[in-house]
């Protein structure tokens, strides 16, 4: 607050400055938009007082305050909003990696709960949530007309209750209902594992542990795999990340780079721009990146791709990202609550704001349905061979260990092929790693 009033107390010294003749009407001007503003900040205390004394029902005055409040923010843009003390409170906790509630990222659109993503491993994600979905109905009740927070609220409710929300897909005719059994949310920011010779980083949210995780979890990797010369690259898999924490994006960001704009910040006042830049050290140790991202990809998860991208030091694969390029201020207020403020647009090192437009990948790959009819033909098919047939003639060519070799080559490549069947855009991006590893002429053994 202290920054928005400095920047104000500069404006009105340097406009004393100015010549009498082009003061006097921006002084009227300035009197007549104060004129206004009094006068309808008198209407609006009029109405107030007409609700509390005239309404059909007796309503509490903190709620109808909080009520125009929030009116008021929520007008601005879809992000905007008013925090009461327990809201503002659960926000501090998500920051913190554990909550409760369904495991959904969602945001507001044409009057409907639109879902951001699905966070991994929640009740919401195994009941096959999905992102891009609309929130219609919770437990029967219609959404439309509700805040953001008013229909986050209806979605609250005790760890072991059950909750029906009804979705609407894109694709299906109809719209369904789910059944979703309320938890304990405990996000584990990052889960890291390998996927042959690349190390897979799976962020899942920006919170408070997510650099930490990252930086643990790839050094764990990299140990087991013997040293980073055995590592032909690094997926970091960004997809349903709903973003987070403006820091930790930055962070992440920095992890991989050594030099250069990480991203800059442009606010209503130019003086209040910020630039955040990379420091020298690349966790990876120089191996390509590719960047896995989807439509729930959003915010903070959108730096992190657009800066690796700009800095050609990762090729971003999958689909177009959610697309929201502002940043949120939360501000403390009086009595415990709090609002949280669109004060800023994001740009990229190229200087492009992914604003409804989002991370556009460098290589489409689209996540493609398994059918289950399908997966049952291949269970069932019969997989025969010379090597299975009574009697067969020996290969008395090669010796145990080059039989040994070709083996494991096939082992490796069938656990590939179970890779595409499960994720074909994660199998996608360490093929592209291995493929990079083979041309540089450093491939793993």
């Amino acid at each position: 607050m202290k920054k928005f009033l400095m920047a104000a107390s500069v404006g009105i010294l340097t406009g004393a400055i100015a010549t009498t003749q082009v003061a006097a009407p921006l002084l009227a001007q300035e009197s007549e938009k104060s004129s206004n503003v009094y006068e309808q900040l008198d209407l609006f205390g009029d109405i107030f007082e007409r609700i509390r004394a005239q309404y059909v029902e007796e309503v509490e005055t903190n709620e109808l305050i909080e009520a125009a409040i929030n009116g008021m923010l929520t007008s601005l843009d879809p992000h905007s909003s008013y925090l009461s003390p327990d809201d503002a409170e659960n926000m501090q906790v998500q920051t913190r990696g554990e909550f409760g509630g369904l495991g959904i990222e969602v945001t507001q659109e044409d009057g409907f709960v639109k879902v951001v993503s699905p966070m991994d491993g929640t009740p919401a994600d195994q009941a096959g949530i999905e992102s891009g979905d609309f929130i219609t109905h919770v437990d029967g009740e219609s959404v439309l007309g509700l805040t953001l927070n008013e229909a986050v609220d209806l979605m609250r409710g005790p760890v072991g209750s059950e909750i029906v929300i009804t979705v609407v897909r894109e694709g299906q005719p109809e719209p369904f209902d789910v059944s979703i059994i309320r938890d304990t949310i405990e996000l584990t920011a990052v889960r890291a594992r390998t996927e042959r010779d690349a190390v897979v980083l799976r962020v899942t949210t920006f919170n408070d542990n997510t650099f930490p995780n990252l930086e643990s979890g790839l050094k764990e990797q990299v140990e087991a795999l013997g040293g980073m010369e055995n590592v032909s690259g690094i997926v970091l898999d960004l997809r349903n990340n709903p973003g987070g924490l403006l820091t930790q994006a930055i962070k992440v960001s920095d992890a991989f780079l050594d030099k250069g704009e990480i991203v800059s910040t442009r606010g209503r006042d130019p003086q209040d721009g910020e630039r955040f830049n990379a420091t020298p050290g690349d966790l990876a140790g120089g191996k390509p990146i590719v960047v896995l991202i989807n439509g729930g990809s959003a915010s903070a998860s959108e730096i992190v791709a657009g800066a690796l991208q700009d800095h050609h030091r990762a090729i971003v694969v999958g689909t177009k990202s959610f697309g929201k390029g502002s940043v949120q201020t939360v501000m403390p207020l009086r009595g415990n609550g709090a609002m949280r403020l669109t004060t800023s647009r994001y740009y990229t090192p190229s200087g492009r704001s992914i604003q409804a437009l989002g991370v556009s990948p460098d290589i489409l790959v689209q996540q493609p349905p398994r059918s289950e009819q399908t997966a049952e033909e291949e269970e069932t098919r019969p997989g025969r061979s010379e090597a299975d047939l009574r009697g067969r003639l020996n290969n008395d060519s090669l010796s145990e260990d080059e039989i040994k070799q070709i083996e494991e080559d096939r082992a490796r490549a069938e656990e590939a092929a179970k890779l595409r069947e499960e994720d074909y855009q994660l199998a996608y991006a360490v093929d592209i790693l291995r493929g990079l590893s083979v041309m540089g002429g450093n491939q793993p053994e």
